[in-house]
This record gives C-alpha cells, sequence and structure tokens, in this order.
C-alpha cells in the first residue's frame, strides 16, 4: 500500500493552499454524507407515505444505501491506495453527487433503492480516501487525535444541519429538496481538495474483486435476511436462504483473504487489541447510530405527533451534544488515557439508550426525552472519536488507507446489519402490519452498546495503559 508519510510529506512540500483548507474540503466530505444521511432519515415517514411503502419497505431503502457503502468501502480503501487518493476522493464525490440528483427525480420505490445503491458507490469511494488524505496531512499520533476531534465534530455539524434542514426542507419543498441540497457542499468541497491537495501517484497492484464481491455478497444476505423477517418470520424459507448465504459468503470472504497476494483486508491487523477492540465496537456504535436515526423520527411523527419540522428541531440538542462530545473527547483521552476514555463514552451512551426506551413521554417533546437526548448525543460524541483514534492512532507505515477503510467499514456494516435486525425485531415485536415496536428497537439499541461497553472494559483489564499513552505517543517496539 502507499505510505501515507510519503504523501505527506509531498502535501507539506508543496501545497497549492493552507493545510487547513485541505482539512476543510475533506471534512466536507463527512459533513455531506452526514448532512444527507440526517436529512433523509426525518423525511422518511413522508417518504413512505408518498410513495406507498411500508416500514419494512422504508428500511430497504435505507439499508440499500448501507449495504452498497459497506461492502465497497474496503475496495474503496484499495483504489485510493492503487489510483491515488485525490483521484478515488474526486471520483466518488462526482457519483455521490449524481446519485443524489437520481434520488430527487424518482417516482417510485424501486427507483429510490437504485439511486441510493448509486450513492452508496459514491461515498464507498470518497470516504476511505478523504480519511486517508487527512492521515496523509497530520502525521504523528497526538495530531491524528486532534484531527479525529475535528472529523467528529464535522459529522456532529452535518447532523446538527440534517436535523434541522430535513425537517424545514421536507416540511416546506417535499422530500426531493433533501437530496438536492448537498450536492452544492460536495461541488464546494471537490473543488477544495482539488485545489489544495497535489496529486500523489498510487502504489501500482491488483484489486481483490473476488474478496469485494463475497463481502457485498454477505452483507446484502445478512441484511435482506433480517429485514424480511419482520414480515415472512424468522423461520420462513426465504428469510433463512437470504441469511445462511449471507454467513456463508462472509465465510467465503475470511478463506479468500487469507490466500490472496493482494487481499482487501489484512487480517493480521486484528491480532493487534486495540484495533480489533475498536473495530468491534465501532460495529456496534454503528447500528445504534444508524438505527437511532432510522426510528426515532418516525416516533417522533407517528407515536408522539410531531410534524417534520418540529421533529427536526427537537432533535438539535441531540446533534450540539454529538458535536460537544466530539471535541471534548481528545480532552477526555489526554486525560485518562484512551483506552479508559472509551469505556466511560459507551457507559453515558447506554444509560442515554436505556433512559429513551423507558421514556414515559406519550406526546410531543418533554424535559425527560431532552435528557436522553443530551446523554445519547454526548455519548456518541465521545464513543465514535475515541473508538476512531484507537483504530487508527498506531497506524505504520503503509497502513493508513487499511486501518481508516477498516474503522469506516466497520461502522458502515455494522449500520446495515444492525438496522435490518433490529427492524425485522421491532417490526414483528409490533405485532399489526406496517407498525413498528419503538420501545423494542430502543432496547434492541441499549443492548448493542452494553455489548460494546463489555468489550472496551475487557480490553483495558487485558491491555494496560502504556506511559504517555494518554498523550498520544507510540509504544516502542516490544
Amino acid at each position: 500500500m502507499m505510505s501515507i508519510e510519503r504523501s505527506s510529506s509531498r502535501v507539506r512540500a508543496r501545497p497549492r493552499m493552507p493545510r487547513g483548507l485541505a482539512m476543510t474540503g475533506l471534512a466536507t466530505a463527512m459533513f455531506l454524507v452526514i448532512l444527507d444521511a440526517a436529512m433523509v432519515n426525518l423525511a422518511g415517514s413522508t417518504i413512505r407515505r408518498d410513495l406507498g411503502l411500508t416500514a419494512a419497505e422504508l428500511a430497504v431503502v435505507v439499508d440499500s444505501y448501507l449495504v452498497t457503502f459497506a461492502g465497497l468501502l474496503l475496495l474503496g480503501g484499495r483504489l485510493a491506495d492503487v489510483l491515488g487518493a485525490r483521484t478515488v476522493f474526486l471520483t466518488g464525490m462526482t457519483v455521490y453527487l449524481a446519485a443524489s440528483v437520481v434520488c430527487a427525480l424518482v417516482t417510485s420505490g424501486g427507483l429510490l433503492v437504485i439511486g441510493r445503491i448509486g450513492q452508496g458507490i459514491g461515498a464507498a469511494a470518497l470516504m476511505p480516501a478523504a480519511l486517508s488524505l487527512v492521515l496523509g496531512l497530520y502525521s504523528s499520533p497526538a495530531e491524528r487525535t486532534r484531527a479525529m476531534g475535528i472529523w467528529g465534530a464535522v459529522a456532529g455539524a452535518g447532523s446538527l444541519l440534517g436535523v434541522f434542514l430535513g425537517g424545514t426542507l421536507t416540511e416546506m419543498l417535499g422530500w426531493q429538496a433533501v437530496f438536492v441540497t448537498p450536492v452544492p457542499f460536495g461541488v464546494i468541497g471537490a473543488i477544495a481538495v482539488w485545489r489544495s491537495v497535489p496529486p500523489v501517484p498510487g502504489t501500482p497492484g491488483r484489486f481483490d474483486a473476488l474478496g469485494a464481491m463475497t463481502i457485498t455478497t454477505g452483507i446484502s444476505g445478512l441484511a435482506l435476511g433480517m429485514a424480511s423477517a419482520s414480515e415472512a418470520g424468522w423461520i420462513a424459507a426465504g428469510t433463512i436462504i437470504c441469511l445462511a448465504a449471507g454467513l456463508a459468503s462472509l465465510v467465503a470472504f475470511v478463506i479468500v483473504e487469507r490466500r490472496s497476494d493482494r487481499p482487501l483486508v489484512q487480517l493480521g491487523v486484528f491480532r493487534r487489541k486495540p484495533v480489533a477492540t475498536a473495530n468491534l465496537v465501532m460495529m456496534l456504535i454503528g447500528g445504534t447510530l444508524t438505527s437511532l436515526f432510522f426510528f426515532l423520527p418516525q416516533y417522533q411523527q407517528d407515536v408522539l405527533g410531531m410534524n417534520p419540522l418540529a421533529a427536526g428541531m427537537t432533535q438539535i440538542p441531540l446533534a450540539l451534544m454529538i458535536i460537544l462530545g466530539s471535541v471534548i473527547a481528545p480532552l477526555l483521552a489526554k486525560g485518562i488515557g484512551l483506552a479508559r476514555a472509551l469505556p466511560v463514552a459507551l457507559a453515558v451512551l447506554f444509560i442515554g439508550f436505556l433512559w429513551l426506551a423507558l421514556d414515559p413521554t406519550t406526546s410531543g417533546f418533554s424535559g425527560s426525552l431532552l435528557g436522553a437526548f443530551l446523554l445519547i448525543g454526548s455519548g456518541l460524541g465521545l464513543s465514535a472519536v475515541n473508538a476512531t483514534a484507537m483504530a487508527v492512532r498506531d497506524s505504520a507505515d503503509g497502513e493508513s488507507g487499511l486501518l481508516s477503510g477498516l474503522v469506516n467499514a466497520a461502522q458502515q456494516l455494522g449500520g446495515a446489519v444492525g438496522l435490518a435486525a433490529l427492524a425485522g425485531i421491532a417490526i414483528g415485536a409490533a405485532g399489526t402490519h406496517g407498525d413498528i415496536s419503538f420501545r423494542t428497537a430502543f432496547l434492541g439499541e441499549a443492548a448493542f452498546i452494553l455489548i460494546a461497553l463489555a468489550l472496551s472494559l475487557v480490553s483495558v483489564v487485558r491491555t494496560p495503559q502504556a506511559p504517555g499513552a494518554a498523550s498520544g505517543t507510540r509504544r516502542p517496539p516490544q
């Protein structure tokens, strides 16, 4: 793989514009993806009503993007190494923006699924390339931890603006506007990166097409099987076939990666406990984050009686706390050590989800619901940033693209499979066609975080904090 240090030295040797502008343009990619996802979630109930979709069909619309994104994300990281990260970033952004326009023009659920798949393809290319370029701009572990804080804060800002604009645009202009609005942001970000980041030649090599096919098929099979279980049942033939095919494909993926001389994933990196723990935790965070913003807007509109604008406005405190948590996360890691900061963050997040699941509010917004939002938002910001920092902090030469792609893939994989699983369980638990048991969904999210908390605590017990780790310094070789 391409050495990120070599890449960063070239960026610093002949910059076209200040490094801050490059970071701004790259962070726009994260902002764009989060903004769009937040707006689409706020518009979900309106999309479902206008296109005549069931709750399960709406879940498929959301998951079609997530499955494509997660399944191709590792290939996107490999493409960034071979073809050059800037080239892949700009190409991915172009595909994403074109697919966004397609989504705005569709008239049926099936066509919307096609457009969302296109968005997933573009995002799978631009996201790992963007993070790889960020790591090239900031080479030391301490700088990278701070950069991850900025990265997380930008994600929170995208969520904040998304919940506001999603409700406002849907109420005033219709759900189609949520797909058009991100396009100018993407164009601005692409221009900033094109002007401020010089092209860096990639490392010649082959693509692991079989690995990409098996991982995408595996995720798709699992997600489709879990989503169909809500209507067909968990023991239905179609559900069992999809789940079995998904599991078989994932097993095949592992076998392919072990035998490939150019694998998408160098499985040996998972022998490092921080990398393995961080990716598992990020999978569970991804499942809770994605499902939360799928279920919450529908809960607010269908159960609490809010319109899309009110639902978006009341989610602003949650989004603000994601930003605040992302900003505080590097400070918490510096103060108590990264390995201890992650369990603290997850504990806050678990309490927030448990509070939401047991909240007694029956109409509108309440102080109790606000308390749950504040805890969930701060917990999400703290945990996502610290898990990402743990995954990529100690990357060696040529590993930045791999590790950044892995942690992004873990989050999206968790999102795709987690949403499908919780949708299948929550829709099935409702007992009525088309309904959702939101309490079941929120309790499921709390269970995901409890498992992540247990994993992070095991890591703390088994991996003592090395001197200087809290400040981001790398351990000496053993």
